[in-house]
């Protein structure tokens, strides 16, 4: 496309209806899928041997040439825009405002979704990442780490073989229960009873080889928590082990973005991240979050005022709020969190 084209795109894009930008989004993502089919099919049949010397290697445009579609050579804003016929900058801008993320997010996802699978359905590390269409092991590790939040051969297992130490401790939201694996913390939550609070543990975590009380160890971190929920800290920092899709990611990022005593609606969230109409998705995003207050998802409300979900009950997302808005007093606290 030449550079007048280009501009002329870019201006015409989002004066097309809503309908026309997000089939302009499906056809983005189904090139990017496609092109992931055949970066896993070359790395496949770069490190599976052929079982007879008549088994061609496919190349990296068999699947689409066959399709007569257009083919991308790489997963870019221009290349996509080239094949799609419109301007890099306005396609990327309408990924996002529909998507939440990049393309280039959207393709690390997908191939993060392909592990995943593999992984599940019981191939090994090395199996698992050619069919997810990373070239090499190297490649998986070095971005596997932040994404699954466990090194892949862990995740295979299910989080078999992870040791898992809590610590609970009674606070002003009745008890605190406080895990971490030898990498960072990885779930926080809130109830009245230890039991159902160590059930809920083991819930998230069924395949962990060991899941045990060691408020020694964890003593540090429970006492930032502690300190946080008597008003003496502005914000716990902790190390983090946790799994996260690149978009849940980028809403996290939003929330550790709000400041103590402030709030943000799930519309403002999504309007950030690029999205019109994603504040279901932002919802999920923070309903997803198993370290609250580390990640502060009770900062984010409904457009109207009204206080919206909380994993661990309304009334203690109205409590912490209060807290942080230091429109609190030790009585107000003693509120069991089943009471609104």
């Amino acid at each position: 496309m030449t550079q007048d084209t280009t501009a002329s795109l870019s201006q015409d894009l989002f004066q097309l209806s809503p309908d026309r930008q997000t089939h302009l989004v499906a056809a983005a993502c189904k090139l990017i899928d496609a092109f992931l089919d055949d970066e896993a099919g070359l790395a496949q049949s770069n490190h599976v041997p052929a079982r007879s010397s008549s088994d061609a290697r496919p190349s990296a445009d068999t699947g689409r040439a066959n399709e007569g579609g257009p083919a991308l050579t790489s997963v870019t804003l221009n290349a996509l825009g080239a094949a799609l016929d419109v301007s890099p900058f306005s396609l990327q801008r309408a990924f996002k405002r529909a998507m939440g993320i990049s393309p280039r997010e959207y393709a690390n996802a997908k191939k993060m979704e392909r592990l995943r699978a593999a992984l599940k359905q019981g191939s090994d590390v090395a199996q698992a990442s050619y069919a997810a269409g990373y070239g090499s092991i190297r490649a998986l590790y070095e971005q596997a780490g932040a994404t699954l939040g466990m090194s892949p051969g862990t995740y295979k297992k299910g989080g078999a073989g992870v040791t898992i130490a809590y610590a609970i401790a009674p606070c002003h939201l009745d008890l605190v229960l406080l895990a971490a694996t030898d990498q960072g913390i990885c779930f926080l939550a809130f109830g009245p009873e230890r039991t159902a609070l160590i059930d809920a543990l083991r819930a998230e975590f069924p395949k962990a080889a060991q899941v045990m009380e060691d408020a020694a160890l964890l003593q540090d971190s429970l006492e930032d928590v502690l300190r946080y929920l008597s008003g003496d800290l502005p914000d716990p920092d902790l190390p983090l082990d946790i799994q996260a899709t690149a978009f849940q990611r980028r809403v996290w990022r939003e929330l550790w973005a709000i400041p103590p005593g402030e709030t943000r609606s799930y519309s403002q969230i999504a309007e950030k991240l690029g999205m019109d109409a994603g504040q279901r998705a932002v919802a999920r995003a923070c309903a997803s979050n198993n370290v609250s207050l580390i990640i502060p998802c009770h900062r984010v409300v409904r457009g109207d005022g009204g206080l919206g979900g909380y994993r661990w009950g309304i009334s203690r997302k109205k409590l912490l709020l209060a807290l942080e808005n230091k429109n609190w007093n030790n009585e107000s606290f003693a509120l069991t969190a089943d009471k609104s």
